[in-house]
């Protein structure tokens, strides 16, 4: 089983707003908190000792103040730090592979709503099939706590095997004590593009079927978690612009994505993509096969 929430520091805003989110996620996890700082000297042969010497510096001022911030929010959590050498995403990805979550900041788009997730943060994520929560630094002032809407919102699609997401998802609305919002976007089939003429039933017929298909989907999960308040939404439309409007009053936003490859790498669902780069809630993904 693993014990313990990994955090990526580098000493930028949204890094500590990724190790605060995170040390919150250990507290009710009760579980130990480890912070790590990934220093790349890989890519960069030609530098100098004292310029070594500084990078090392910057290392541990960034790790030292994330834990005596973290220290001073929860005094009774377990909290390490560990400084690693190589490309900063390979590093992330390996320490997050005994860790039962991986946090990481992501930067706001300017005065847009929504994540500009770094080429860091993107290689990890695809690199680890341990669970990834995006975090974006708030607009508040960091002292201040974040607005907590009690509710969390996880996007499926009813015609994969998502228990993992499922899981994650559930588990995690269970040991907050708060609500869980299940959102799914449907299309009409193809052929019916080339129908002479429409039959709004039709529509209605489908929409019917796909709820049936939804509740039949959280059925087990309701029966294991039965005290836990679920809501189930299945429309037609696209379902990341859903998530994404949803996760406006949401404490975290949760979707998943296939581990399969394509020859040119891991790839990204079109929800997860929209969701990780417009939604302001923390976003987890949850990798599945």
């Amino acid at each position: 089983m693993k014990h313990h929430v990994t955090v990526g520091v580098d000493g930028s805003p949204e890094s500590r707003a990724a190790a605060r989110w995170g040390a919150r996620e250990a507290a009710l996890r009760e579980v130990p908190l480890r912070l790590v700082h990934a220093v790349d000297w890989l890519i960069s042969p030609a530098v100098t000792r004292p310029g070594r010497e500084a990078a090392d510096r910057w290392a541990d001022e960034a790790l030292t103040a994330a834990l005596e911030d973290v220290r001073r929010r929860h005094p009774g959590l377990e909290v390490s730090t560990r400084c690693l050498s190589g490309r900063p995403a390979a590093a992330l990805a390996a320490e997050a592979a005994d860790a039962g979550l991986l946090v990481l900041g992501s930067r706001g788009v300017g005065g847009l709503v929504g994540f500009l997730v770094g080429s860091v943060s993107w290689s990890t994520l695809v690199a680890t099939e341990t669970p990834v929560a995006l975090v974006r630094r708030p607009d508040a002032p960091e002292e201040a706590e974040p607005v907590r809407y009690g509710e969390i919102v996880l996007g499926v699609d009813i015609h994969e095997a998502a228990d993992k997401v499922l899981a994650f998802a559930f588990e995690e609305a269970d040991r907050r004590g708060c609500a869980l919002r299940v959102i799914h976007g449907w299309t009409m089939p193809s052929i019916y593009r080339y129908a002479p003429f429409f039959d709004p039933e039709n529509e209605r017929e489908i929409g019917r079927s796909v709820t049936v298909m939804l509740d039949d989907m959280l059925m087990p999960w309701r029966h294991r978690f039965p005290f836990l308040s679920v809501t189930r939404e299945a429309f037609m439309g696209p379902a990341g612009d859903q998530l994404v409007r949803a996760a406006a009053r949401a404490d975290l936003v949760v979707v998943g994505r296939h581990l399969r490859r394509s020859p040119l790498g891991a790839q990204m669902g079109s929800v997860a993509h929209a969701v990780l780069h417009h939604a302001t809630a923390p976003v987890a993904v949850i990798a599945h096969d």
